[in-house]
């Protein structure tokens, strides 16, 4: 009996060891495969954004970005990088913009300075004069409005003749959230008053669990005078305030400051000629609302 149970204990020893080899042996032609076919060049990782939109009633509006060049010998294959606008017309209301992608400029390997990580690393910035004036589109009511946007995509250009886009880059380097470089990014186009826009504007706040704002707050700040509005647990699920922004302010601020249970919060604020200004949630950007307010 324990002869028999020797065998069988030795036979299965024998198929796991089998399986083990062909599966590192499988495991070892994939790596190859993948070593052979998956090309290693260079990326452009995104460090931070300075400004990610323009504001149509100030042509000296930019979108500004921090970036960082990686290549196989840590910046030593690094020629250049293209800088390429295209417009996005997303509002059909004031008839339809088109044009050409156009090259803005190339910044050079000698633009960049070692980062922390001793890689090249630069800032750039982009007005909306520069963006529109490259491409083509007069900034007229007729041309440009709230909601269009502006297409930035960068070329990457190294020595031995080799370029990277957004068409050649992997989900882990375009959508990873180290690398996050998807090399072409959406410039949103808004109006921002420059002057306070006056009037009742009505800030619509919704909770979906239904017990408050869990501390979450939107401050209104006009002239130096700060309100704050929130859900309250006795109002539950909603509630709604009409704010009105007299004549003459000169000062006008609105500031989101999260909670908890974030994922519950959703707000809306009418501005006085009936458009939507500002929208935020589920889980809004704290900080700074910026309004878009189209006349």
């Amino acid at each position: 009996m324990k002869n028999n149970l020797f065998k069988l204990k030795l036979q299965l020893s024998l198929v796991i060891l089998a399986l083990v080899t062909v599966s590192c042996s499988e495991d070892d032609k994939l790596s190859l495969k993948i070593q052979e076919t998956v090309e290693r060049g260079a990326v452009i990782r995104t460090i931070s954004f300075e400004s990610t939109s323009f504001n149509v009633f100030d042509p000296e509006s930019i979108f500004a970005m921090t970036i960082e060049e990686q290549d196989l010998e840590d910046g030593d294959l690094f020629r250049d990088v293209e800088i390429y606008l295209d417009f996005v017309d997303n509002t059909e209301s004031n008839g339809i913009t088109t044009s050409q992608e156009q090259l803005l400029m190339s910044l050079q390997a000698s633009d960049f300075s070692p980062g922390p990580n001793g890689l090249p690393r630069t800032s750039f910035s982009i007005t909306l004069s520069e963006a529109l004036s490259t491409i083509g589109v007069t900034n007229t009511p007729a041309n440009v409005t709230g909601g269009d946007e502006i297409n930035v995509r960068l070329v990457l250009n190294l020595t031995d003749g080799r370029s990277f886009t957004d068409i050649n880059a992997s989900g882990n380097v375009s959508g990873g959230s180290f690398f996050s470089s998807p090399y072409a990014y959406r410039a949103g186009i808004k109006c921002i008053p420059v002057t306070p826009f006056t009037g009742d504007y009505t800030l619509d706040m919704d909770d979906s669990f239904g017990d408050g704002w869990d501390g979450a707050f939107i401050t209104v700040t006009i002239d130096g005078s700060s309100t704050d509005y929130t859900v309250s647990v006795a109002d539950g699920t909603a509630s709604s305030f009409v704010i009105n922004v007299p004549g003459g302010t000169s000062e006008l601020l609105w500031e989101y400051t999260p909670g908890n249970f974030e994922e519950e919060h959703t707000y809306e604020l009418i501005a006085p000629n009936g458009s939507v200004a500002a929208a935020g949630g589920p889980g809004p950007t704290p900080g700074e609302i910026v309004l878009n307010i189209c006349e």
